[in-house]
């Protein structure tokens, strides 16, 4: 069996995901325990407990979400489209509790002008970061505010040096690998998960840019935010594993006995309510309670994983070079057999 490093994983000839790569252990680990693995971080100028951000997605972040995200220590970028957004901006109800909001790229500049006032980060929500409209509007933004800006997404490390000089301080990493989007299927755009990520880190590195990096889709389990931050990444975007959640938007639903809420992708037709270009799906998904129950077993999965990779903090976590790539057979091998 071949250990790769994250060079070699960078190179290799077909492009990878979370499901085709697993950590390897080669050191007598030090980690007595997990609870010594420590997750802090500071993203963007905000200390978390936990190196997780929720995706602005209408079923996925609103108020209650991003309020109780902040309580737990991670960062909710609370969705462009939250009903109660325009009636909160009236009354200043933000308080300190909302840190970051999204917008588009054509969100009105008087909507624009109230929201700076609230959080410490603004999120250009795009689907193609790599555009000149978007390097446009992250320069206006910087010239105008004392703001931090993330935008996305991008797939591969070309326009990273342009974004960052355009004044973006994050940049969301990963297109079409989302769970409810179909933009690669419709398009033909978008590589693996861990394919984009190291070569945009790759990018970073070799150009010695000062600009943060998430990784956003793909992720299904608190191993693969292991994985994410073992490759290099800043931070995790969550959508469907936080989705379902109480705190997130849209009623709880009862069918057949189970319980249920509404998860859908940013361009499916139930945000755009008109007959555009779709690409984004609408699903139901098991109501999963509190969302501190999921962050919780996330943290958990994240600090066993430093305990055997022989890391006390992610800093340590991200400087790994031992990875294998799993044949179909190991990665079914792997799964529980109930």
């Amino acid at each position: 069996m071949k250990i790769y490093s994250k060079k070699e994983l960078n190179e290799y000839h077909q492009s990878l995901t979370y499901d085709d790569i697993s950590l390897i252990p080669i050191e007598v680990s030090r980690v007595k325990s997990r609870t010594e693995a420590l997750t802090f971080c500071s993203f963007l100028g905000i200390d978390l407990t936990l190196p997780v951000i929720s995706s602005p997605m209408d079923t996925v972040t609103g108020l209650e979400m991003a309020r109780e995200l902040s309580r737990l220590g991670c960062l909710g970028i609370l969705n462009r489209f939250d009903s109660s957004l325009e009636d909160i901006l009236r009354r200043d109800e933000f308080n300190g509790e909302i840190k970051a909001v999204s917008i588009a790229l054509n969100t009105p500049q008087n909507v624009i002008e109230k929201l700076i006032e609230f959080p410490k980060i603004i999120c250009i929500d795009t689907a193609n970061a790599n555009n000149n409209e978007v390097l446009k509007k992250t320069e206006e933004l910087k010239k105008k505010y004392n703001i931090k800006i993330i935008v996305g997404n991008i797939a591969h490390g070309s326009s990273l040096r342009l974004l960052n000089n355009a004044g973006a301080d994050a940049v969301r990493v990963g297109i079409g690998s989302g769970s409810v989007c179909t933009t690669s299927i419709q398009t033909g755009i978008g590589i693996g998960q861990v394919s984009s990520l190291l070569n945009v880190l790759s990018f970073r590195e070799e150009q010695k840019l000062d600009i943060q990096i998430i990784a956003d889709g793909g992720i299904k389990s608190s191993g693969d935010v292991a994985k994410a931050i073992a490759l290099g990444a800043d931070a995790v975007m969550l959508g469907r594993m936080l989705s379902g959640t109480k705190e997130t938007p849209g009623e709880v639903i009862k069918y057949n006995g189970q319980l249920w809420k509404k998860y859908r992708g940013s361009a499916s037709f139930g945000v755009k309510m008109k007959n555009e270009f779709i690409e984004g799906e609408e699903t139901m998904v098991p109501y999963k309670g509190v969302v501190k129950n999921v962050i919780d077993g996330i943290s958990d999965g994240l600090r066993s994983s430093m305990s055997y990779m022989n890391c006390f903090t992610l800093e340590e976590l991200r400087k790994t070079e031992s990875f294998t790539i799993l044949s179909n057979s190991s990665y079914l091998e792997r799964l529980p057999k109930i």
